[in-house]
């Protein structure tokens, strides 16, 4: 049920956030307690105000009326992805390219399944990415098959 209204969704918001010039960045619709979340997150160059989210929200709200393609009740929350943003696809992986990032792999490589630090390049479908363990600089290619998450992370 989830995957279908995620798809339905996504096609319901493309179309406002391509004339309003803004990046759909996820869909997700989750159970959280006795409720149900719709959240789509929306991003762009320029970042997200306020504004944007009423905007796509209210556009978006009248679709899923029309539409009606949910049968429970939900709470449609439209937001910005945050610092921390999901890198889900080439195009993600590309701009994140020089940014510090977090990455997380279905299984080991090199005897680890987390790695975090600077995003070097993204060729080829596969990430390298530069790392510290203790004070020795290591660098790691990851094929993007085998990564199960990956985020910008805020260096503190």
């Amino acid at each position: 049920m989830s995957t279908k209204t995620t798809e339905i969704t996504t096609e319901l918001v493309t179309p406002i956030l391509e004339e309003l010039q803004l990046e759909l960045v996820d869909v997700e619709f989750k159970k959280e307690g006795p409720n149900w979340y719709l959240r789509v997150f929306i991003d762009s160059d320029k970042g997200i105000d306020l504004e944007d989210c009423s905007q796509v929200s209210e556009r978006l709200s009248e679709k899923l009326d029309e539409t009606d393609p949910i049968d429970q009740a939900y709470f449609l929350e439209v937001s910005s992805p945050g610092a921390e943003r999901p890198l889900k696809n080439d195009k993600d992986f590309t701009k994140a390219i020089g940014k510090h990032v977090f990455v997380k792999t279905y299984e080991p490589i090199e005897g680890q399944k987390e790695f975090e630090g600077q995003l070097q390049s993204f060729e080829n479908r596969q990430l390298t990415i530069e790392y510290k363990v203790k004070t020795r600089t290591k660098s790691i290619d990851i094929p993007i098959e085998k990564v199960a998450n990956a985020r910008l992370a805020i260096v503190l």
